[in-house]
């Protein structure tokens, strides 16, 4: 199998195949995120469903394309996730039809406000890039081993940094024992939810390398998170 330092600038489809699931994932994860649910005692958003999936996407693309191509990707959702909110916004000042009573069901769901839409969008740009940075970083030490040891400790760093950004900002206010427990759990959950799917990853990841003939080793590259085009 090769193995290359991810100087190509070819996009596969299966690529592109990832990038969208990955852009779809952060975007749904948020019109989720509106749905509050309770297992016991605890109380989590829909978005612990889904959004996992886009760290373990994210793993895939640095294992078998680099950090590079990772790095565009989650710039691609940050921009997609960005849009959405835009255009959800612009529709909503738009004048409802007399007969359509759904107003106020489409405002709760798109509604959002200004502290907790940057929170989740810089939480999601921060923690993305430092999942891919410590993955990419494990690889090269690692000499490739323990995909699984590395998935795992990338995602609880990722998910870490994605925690200490939203939390203090979007719930500002909020008692820090009470918030240091939800951050705990949310990382915890996501965790717990990345051991789960593993055994799927390792498929998916295997499988991507057989099928793109490949397997990037990213040596002497910038980890400059504003190099978008450096593919």
């Amino acid at each position: 199998m090769e193995q290359n330092v991810g100087d190509s600038r070819t996009l596969s489809v299966s690529f592109m195949l990832l990038a969208i699931v990955f852009n779809v994932c952060l975007i749904a994860s948020n019109l989720f995120g509106v749905k509050i649910f309770t297992a016991g005692d605890i109380a989590l958003t829909g978005s612990v469903i889904i959004f996992p999936v886009s760290y373990i996407i994210n793993d895939c693309l640095v294992e078998v394309y680099g950090y590079r191509k990772a790095r565009l990707v989650i710039w691609t959702g940050f921009v997609m996730n960005f849009f959405i909110i835009a255009i959800a916004q612009i529709i909503r000042i738009l004048p409802a039809a007399p007969f359509w009573d759904g107003g106020s069901h489409f405002d709760y769901v798109f509604a959002m406000a200004p502290r907790i839409t940057v929170a989740s969008m810089l939480a999601f740009l921060c923690g993305s890039t430092v999942n891919a940075w410590i993955m990419s970083r494990m690889k090269v030490a690692s000499r490739g081993k323990r995909f699984s040891v590395r998935a795992i400790v990338s995602s609880v760093g990722g998910e870490a940094v994605d925690s200490l950004i939203f939390f203090p900002i979007a719930f500002y206010g909020l008692a820090a024992k009470e918030m240091l427990a939800m951050m705990v759990m949310q990382i915890v959950l996501k965790t717990f939810y990345e051991i789960i799917i593993l055994p799927v990853t390792n498929l998916v990841v295997r499988r991507l390398k057989k099928i793109e003939n490949t397997d990037t080793f990213d040596d002497r590259i910038s980890y400059n998170p504003f190099r978008i085009f450096d593919i």
